[in-house]
């Protein structure tokens, strides 16, 4: 009688390398590690986006209006270390047992930083006056949507770089300041920039994680004070903003339920094995 065939590599079965028999598709599964979403889930997940559109919608409104001599560039300074204090206060309240780093060391840093930022401000009032005014709009247009592409919304993948975010957003306000008079407007907009861009990012994460609520709250905030900003700027821009945080957050998100039942993911034989100790 005829041995049956059995997929092993030590015994001649007189048949090709490629060959497979009825019973290869008996331990065929699907959908193995697939996650199922509602809809209110993704809505209210997807605010993580819509908040990091408004700060950079907030970021350019307020370059505006310092531009435009709305606000002065000292004022802003004052505002920003005042929410800055406040939010730190805020930030050690919320995550007292966790912290690592004693508030003094915190305050050398944030010295540190101020000195040598405003030292620089000359410098860097400077440092693109060769280039066009119309590139240094397109380079910071590119940098802002850099920082958009690779910032770090809590997706694990391959895409997500927080430190060529942040790069990306620093470099922006540098060249925003090369185009401003003195050397408090370019020092406000580099304080400006790293209050939004690197610090915020971290109060808003230990929000998210205390309650949900907060990350409604936040991002129903952060949308009203784009919005309203853009609408004192360009109504027709402060329409488009508000339809964009509605496709994100409506729009996309049902567009995902949609397609999460077409979702077909095959795991077999074929796998590569997984090591699990």
């Amino acid at each position: 009688m005829k041995n049956r065939w059995r997929k092993v590599l030590y015994e001649n079965h007189d048949k090709p390398d490629n060959y497979i028999d009825e019973t290869f598709l008996d331990d065929l599964k699907k959908n193995l590690y697939v996650r199922k979403y509602d809809l209110w889930t993704v809505i209210r997940e997807s605010g993580v986006v819509t908040q990091q559109i408004s700060c950079v919608c907030i970021f350019v409104l307020l370059f505006i209006y310092m531009k435009e001599d709305k606000i002065s560039p000292q004022m802003l300074v004052a505002i920003s270390l005042a929410t800055t204090f406040v939010g730190y206060l805020f930030f050690c309240w919320l995550s007292a047992s966790e912290l690592r780093r004693s508030a003094w060391a915190d305050l050398k840093s944030a010295g540190a930083f101020l000195t040598l930022s405003f030292g620089l401000s000359p410098i860097l009032m400077t440092l693109t006056s060769t280039i066009s005014t119309d590139t240094v709009y397109a380079m910071t247009v590119a940098m802002l949507l850099t920082n958009l592409l690779f910032h770090d919304y809590g997706a694990n993948a391959a895409i997500v770089s927080q430190s060529l975010s942040l790069n990306a957003a620093i470099f922006s306000a540098v060249c925003l300041a090369s185009r401003l008079p003195t050397r408090w407007h370019a020092f406000a907009t580099l304080a400006l920039a790293l209050q939004i861009f690197a610090l915020w990012p971290s109060l808003r994460i230990c929000l998210k994680q205390k309650h949900w609520l907060n990350q409604c709250l936040t991002t129903l905030l952060l949308t009203v004070l784009s919005v309203v900003g853009m609408a004192t700027i360009s109504f027709t821009g402060a329409v488009l903003l508000a339809l964009l945080h509605l496709f994100i957050s409506f729009g996309c998100s049902t567009w995902l339920i949609a397609l999460q039942p077409l979702k077909n993911n095959i795991h077999g034989p074929w796998d590569e094995a997984v090591i699990s100790n």
